[in-house]
């Protein structure tokens, strides 16, 4: 119940460092737990806003990728998108695969981004890094 609450505070974060622009900042986010990202990108889409990424982006914030249209979304210099296979913990606080939530994961996201993570090995639990250039070429560069 705390990661939970841990991760929602994370993800609403988000929209409280949003300036009264239409745009949403993406700062710093180590992600969490998948339903707070979903509930928050959801809001996100709705809203018609615009996604600027502009710092560390990683695990569950990826999603923002699937939920929120690509034309409304952009990329900075410093922006990092960090990618993993889907996973659990259980009550003993061991870490455990989910290969199928892995998978629903990969197919969600846009096809450029897939073959991204395909042509370095797809989601494992090593975290794959998309930076820079790769970045670039697949979002323009916020103005």
């Amino acid at each position: 119940m705390q990661r939970v609450a841990i991760a929602w505070a994370a993800a609403t974060a988000l929209l409280a460092s949003a300036p009264a622009s239409a745009e949403i900042r993406i700062i710093q986010s180590p992600g969490g737990q998948v339903g707070p990202f979903l509930d928050l990108f959801d809001k996100v889409r709705a809203s018609g806003e615009r996604v600027v990424i502009d710092g560390p982006c990683l695990s569950a914030c990826t999603l923002v990728l699937s939920i929120v249209p690509g034309e409304r979304i952009c990329v900075t210099r410093r922006a990092v998108l960090g990618f993993h296979a889907a996973r659990s913990v259980d009550r003993r606080g061991r870490f455990y695969a989910e290969p199928e939530a892995s998978q629903a994961v990969l197919e969600a996201y846009p096809g450029p981004i897939r073959d991204w993570i395909s042509r370095r090995g797809g989601l494992t639990s090593r975290l794959l890094l998309l930076r820079g250039r790769d970045l670039a070429a697949l979002y323009p560069r916020c103005r």
